[in-house]
């Protein structure tokens, strides 16, 4: 899979993370608030914490609304991906995790519904099996858009994907040619400093063979002149 194809757009899993959120809310709280209204199941009293309604609604609720928000706010394709799994396992559990207690006893059982045929398979309905579906349906939904790469979105993320090679390799030519120029200039500097030496050298020794010159000369001139004092004495 090409990098490109990593990202995602926010709004491409915003409905169905905005749904898996809205679901695992409903499955957390309708036990506590359901008794409200007359739709719950055993003991119909609200807000009451059972060890059944934690294991078997509360746990996959928030399971399930974190999923959702991973789908909602991820713009990373495997984070999205996670997410909808996350939540798909939730509903699954929503969905036959109320058969799986009632037949095996290590599991609280989730009681009974509490109204009469007809509100009973709505309560079965809406707090278990169909809202289970519900959640695996839209999981789904949302797998099958991150999973699923368009072919725009391809062309887009190979477009992509060539403009940084090519940048890339822009910065290195670039990088190169500056390293050449200042080890040019380096060079150069350390060239010019035997140079600047040499004339250095080259000027003191002028300077110290014109005082020589100048030296010898007023001895010449001492020389004469005590030449000239010496022969009038001797007139």
């Amino acid at each position: 899979m090409m990098a490109g194809t990593l990202r995602v757009r926010r709004s491409q899993g915003a409905l169905s993370g905005a749904l898996l959120v809205l679901l695992g809310i409903w499955g957390a709280l309708i036990p506590f608030v359901g008794p409200y209204f007359h739709y719950a199941y055993t003991p119909d009293r609200a807000w009451v914490a059972t060890s059944a309604r934690m294991w078997l609604e509360v746990l996959p609720g928030v399971v399930t609304m974190a999923g959702g928000i991973v789908v909602l706010f991820s713009r990373f394709r495997p984070t999205a991906v996670l997410g909808a799994w996350l939540a798909a396992v939730a509903g699954a559990w929503f969905a036959a995790g109320d058969v799986i207690a009632g037949r095996w006893a290590r599991l609280p059982q989730p009681g009974t519904p509490a109204g009469g045929p007809a509100r009973a398979v709505l309560e079965q309905i809406g707090f278990f099996t169909g809202l289970g579906i519900v959640i695996v349906f839209v999981a789904a939904l949302a797998l099958g858009r991150f999973t699923v790469v368009g072919a725009r979105q391809a062309a887009a993320a190979a477009r992509s994907d060539t403009a940084a090679t090519q940048k890339s390799a822009t910065s290195a030519r670039s990088g190169t040619s500056v390293t050449t120029g200042a080890a040019s200039r380096s060079m150069a500097k350390v060239r010019a400093v035997p140079v600047v030496l040499r004339a250095r050298r080259e000027s003191a020794a002028a300077n110290a063979a014109a005082g020589r010159a100048a030296a010898e000369a007023d001895l010449s001139k001492a020389e004469a002149a005590q030449a000239k004092a010496d022969a009038g004495q001797a007139q």
